[in-house]
């Protein structure tokens, strides 16, 4: 299945059973791709995780139902999924911004959040800069830490700032940060802050290090101010490169950023001219 025409039959997927009990898995699971790659792909095309996607459809349904009918509240509740009236009138007051009964009592206005439509535009005779590269297993020295699919986008940048908060800048700059989930269906990733090791140099208490295997690696360079370039690319790659993609396809669940030394450039990672690339291992159809 090609990655537009997955975006879409996921989309649909989740409309057919928005009543059900569905995880990323189980959509992921219906388009035959990866956990690991779709979260990111479906996250980056549409602007919300899976399952922000899912809670909205269902509290913008669970709106126009209290509304359009008499049922009450608490079948409204487990019919979306919640296990409680409480836990649902928290849930559909954040989203509408007033709790089930205010709604119901006074027909005030509700939000929509109407189905997504995905458009994925391919550029004709556009060229995106990338290359293929094989690269031998190396190994790095990291500070490590395991998240969820559920919010990582602001989850990992936080690890980020608690790493140099904690003085562990001194032993790893963070030349590489690594997204690992080797069976690319696991219910969790592994996030590194990582450096090149150096195995003459003693590993510091609560730092460990891990061996990233020999892959080919589809090599996409990044220039300018972060985070906007590596969003930029980010983007290019699953909505222009991946769809037109012929010869290859995902190998495993390992995403690789490497920065270049901010120290080279007169405004840092804030520089225009700033350098990074984005690694991702491909192999052939």
């Amino acid at each position: 299945m090609e990655w537009a025409e997955a975006i879409s039959e996921a989309v649909n997927y989740i409309e057919s059973h928005i009543t059900e009990d569905i995880t990323i898995y189980d959509v992921a699971e219906h388009v035959n791709i990866s956990p690991f790659y779709f979260h990111k792909g479906f996250s980056i095309l549409c602007g919300y995780s899976i399952m922000e996607y899912v809670r909205n459809r269902r509290m913008a349904l669970a709106g126009e139902e209290l509304i359009t009918s008499d049922i009450p509240v608490i079948e409204l509740a487990m019919k979306y999924g919640y296990d409680s009236p409480d836990s649902f009138t928290k849930a559909f007051s954040r989203f509408h911004g007033y709790t089930p009964l205010t709604v119901r009592k006074n027909k005030t206005m509700i939000k929509t959040f109407a189905p997504l439509k995905l458009t994925i535009s391919l550029k004709g005779g556009y060229i995106m800069d990338y290359r293929i590269v094989k690269k031998e297993a190396f190994t790095v020295l990291c500070a490590s830490k395991e998240f969820t699919y559920e919010n990582p986008k602001q989850e990992i940048p936080l690890f980020w700032q608690e790493h140099y908060s904690s003085g562990n800048g001194e032993y790893i700059c963070g030349m590489f940060g690594i997204n690992i989930d080797p069976q690319m269906g696991n219910e969790k990733f592994e996030y590194l802050i990582a450096d090149a090791y150096n195995p003459s140099i003693d590993i510091p208490d609560g730092l460990t290090v891990r061996t990233i295997p020999a892959f080919t690696w589809a090599v996409f360079p990044c220039k300018g101010a972060l985070p906007h370039s590596l969003q930029d690319v980010n983007t290019k790659i699953f909505s222009e490169w991946l769809p037109a993609l012929q010869d290859y396809e995902f190998a495993a669940g390992y995403c690789v950023e490497m920065y270049d030394d901010p120290s080279k450039y007169p405004n840092g990672t804030n520089d225009e001219n700033y350098y990074t690339e984005i690694w991702i291992p491909v192999k052939k159809k």
